[in-house]
């Protein structure tokens, strides 16, 4: 048991010394989005957003060639649609969405190169069109991975040596808006599922 303990310890060592030793990167993303938000029903009220496209800019500091730190800020216009009690209401909103998140990359090629990511933020539902309602701000659970494709073989003397495809999923975990309305409020959390894909640029 001394022995398993001795060689364990070792080895994260070990490993934590080699990974330490890794090149410290920046990156910057821009990708284009979609937002698709699932129905959700409680309290006899039907909460249906209409999905939408919209863009995500970010920031990636990595710690080594395991870990990472981000931030992203999201864009996206979509409409919050409410039935069941009382009049029918549907309120089209410009929507804006800062996160940060813990990044775990898995170097397993240097040519598809995966990652998973975990973190939390929030979510404003700003009304346009419609000045009876007040923006509104929930704080949402983010999660996901995504992989990125360098565009050049590794140890290409050019600029596109800096330049990887991202392809990416997120999935966000927050409360249904309500924008301070009895009338639409679910009063339970939902769930939007946002792909991507865009360009990175390492520096």
């Amino acid at each position: 048991m001394k022995r398993f303990t001795v060689v364990t310890v070792v080895l994260l060592l070990t490993f934590s010394a080699f990974a330490l030793a890794q090149d410290v990167k920046h990156e910057i993303t821009v990708q284009g989005t979609g937002f698709i938000s699932k129905e959700t029903t409680n309290n006899g009220l039907i909460n249906d957003p209409t999905n939408s496209a919209g863009f995500v800019i970010g920031y990636r500091y990595n710690l080594n060639r395991w870990f990472g730190f981000e931030g992203d800020f999201d864009y996206f216009r979509t409409s919050q649609k409410c039935q069941g009690i009382g009049t029918p209401a549907s309120v089209k909103t410009n929507g804006y969405a800062g996160t940060g998140s813990l990044v775990v990359k898995i170097p397993v090629s240097s040519y598809v190169r995966p990652y998973a990511l975990v973190g939390g933020g929030g979510i404003v539902f700003d009304p346009r069109d419609n000045s009876s309602f007040s923006s509104q701000a929930r704080g949402t659970l983010v999660y996901g991975g995504g992989a990125d494709i360098p565009l050049t073989k590794a140890g290409s003397d050019n600029w596109l040596k800096h330049v990887s495809l991202r392809t990416e999923y997120r999935g966000f975990v927050y409360k249904v808006p309500d924008f301070g309305r009895s009338a639409l409020n679910v009063n339970k959390f939902t769930h939007t599922a946002v792909p991507s894909v865009g360009l990175v640029w390492s520096f």
